[in-house]
């Protein structure tokens, strides 16, 4: 069980949420938490996953974002190729990941159990009052407004 919560704390400290609530994660953080050294072999999980995203019939482009990043090398900085990535997508890196490495369950394990409970959390919100969805989005702002302090 202890593995379980130290995996879940290590995609945790790589999650970012952005103005409107929604979590992702940068792939180049990611690739070094699956233990990928290469780049280029982690781009090559990356694109298994964007093929089975196609092969579900959703858009790889809402789920893998390309983004820049300007990374500082020795007197210049250049502009390095990087994704972000929804849990949706990370769930199908983890599941295109090499089966050898232990991080890779832990990933599996992670983002599927993170998928479902959001997918609880929709259906619950779906049978709410109008009322009840009111509080709800309250204490998720003060939960973010505590986050802030």
């Amino acid at each position: 069980m202890e593995t379980n919560i130290v995996g879940a704390s290590l995609f945790d400290n790589i999650k970012h949420i952005d103005d409107e609530g929604n979590e992702y994660w940068y792939a180049r953080e990611l690739q070094k938490i699956l233990d990928y050294s290469q780049w280029r072999r982690f781009e090559d999980v990356i694109n298994k996953a964007i093929t089975s995203c196609r092969n579900n019939e959703k858009d790889p482009n809402y789920y893998f974002a390309i983004v820049g990043k300007i990374v500082k090398t020795g007197v210049s900085t250049i502009q390095i190729k990087d994704f972000k990535l929804s849990r949706y997508a990370c769930y199908l890196i983890a599941q295109n990941g090499d089966p050898r490495k232990k991080i890779i369950s832990l990933a599996q394990n992670y983002f599927v159990t993170k998928t479902r409970e959001q997918e609880l959390e929709e259906l619950v919100y779906k049978e709410m009052s109008e009322d009840d969805k009111r509080i709800y989005h309250r204490n998720i702002t003060k939960k973010k407004n505590y986050l802030l302090d």
